[in-house]
C-alpha cells in the first residue's frame, strides 16, 4: 500500500513537471513573436541637411543639421575626421534659419580650411557662419552684414557665388534713387578674409 502511494506521488510529481516545462516554452515563443511584430518607429524631419566635404583624402568635414517644430530654429553639427591620424573633432552650435548649403574654402590662403554654412534666415535672406579649423580647433569667424547705406537697396533674393576662388554675394538693387540704376540691376560685393577678419568692397561692372 505504501509502495503504490509512493508510485502516485511520483507520477503527479513529474506530470507536474511536465506541465510547467511545457508553459514555459508556450510563454517563450509568445513573447519572441511580440517582439518580432512590434514597429520601429522612424522619426522624420529631424536631420534635415546633412553634407558630406572632403579637404583631402582622409579628412572630411561632414556637416548635419537638426531641430523638431520650427524648422528655423534648431542646430547644427560640424565633424572633423581625420582617418590617417585616427584625430575626430566636433562642433556643435545653435542656428536660426534653415542650412541651404555648406562649402570649405581657403580664402586667405593660410592653408587652414575655411567651412562655410550658408543659412536661409528669413523668407529671401541669406547670412553665413563661417568657422575656421586650426590647430585641432574650430575658431568662428564673424561674417560682416550689409553696410546701412546698401540696406536701403536691399530686399533679399541674394546669392552666395564662388569664381576663381574668390567669394561674392550678388542681390538685385530696389528702392534706388540713382536714376544710373535700373529696377533689376544686380549689386556684387566681393569678400576678402585677412586675419580671420572679412572686408567688402563692391565690384563695379
Amino acid at each position: 500500500m505504501k509502495l503504490m502511494k509512493y508510485l502516485i506521488k511520483q507520477s503527479l510529481l513529474f506530470s507536474g513537471l511536465l506541465l510547467l516545462a511545457s508553459c514555459g516554452e508556450s510563454t517563450k515563443k509568445d513573447e519572441t513573436v511580440k517582439l518580432d511584430d512590434t514597429p520601429v518607429k522612424q522619426q522624420k524631419g529631424q536631420f534635415a541637411f546633412y553634407k558630406d566635404i572632403e579637404i583631402r583624402p582622409g579628412i572630411n568635414f561632414e556637416v548635419v543639421s537638426w531641430g523638431k517644430g520650427v524648422d528655423s530654429i534648431g542646430g547644427y553639427l560640424v565633424l572633423m575626421s581625420d582617418s590617417l591620424k585616427s584625430n575626430y573633432k566636433s562642433l556643435s552650435n545653435e542656428r536660426k534659419g534653415i542650412i541651404t548649403d555648406a562649402w570649405n574654402m581657403d580664402l586667405d590662403n593660410d592653408g587652414n580650411p575655411e567651412i562655410y554654412i550658408e543659412l536661409l534666415s528669413k523668407k529671401n535672406v541669406l547670412d553665413l557662419n563661417v568657422f575656421e579649423y586650426s590647430d585641432g580647433n574650430f575658431n568662428k569667424i564673424t561674417f560682416p552684414g550689409l553696410s546701412d547705406n546698401a540696406k536701403k537697396k536691399y530686399a533679399g533674393n541674394d546669392k552666395f557665388v564662388i569664381k576663381n576662388g574668390d567669394l561674392f554675394r550678388t542681390y538685385p538693387i530696389v528702392n534706388s534713387k540713382d536714376s544710373t540704376e535700373k529696377d533689376g540691376t544686380l549689386k556684387m560685393l566681393q569678400y576678402r578674409l585677412s586675419g580671420n577678419s572679412f572686408s567688402v568692397s563692391e565690384v563695379k561692372e
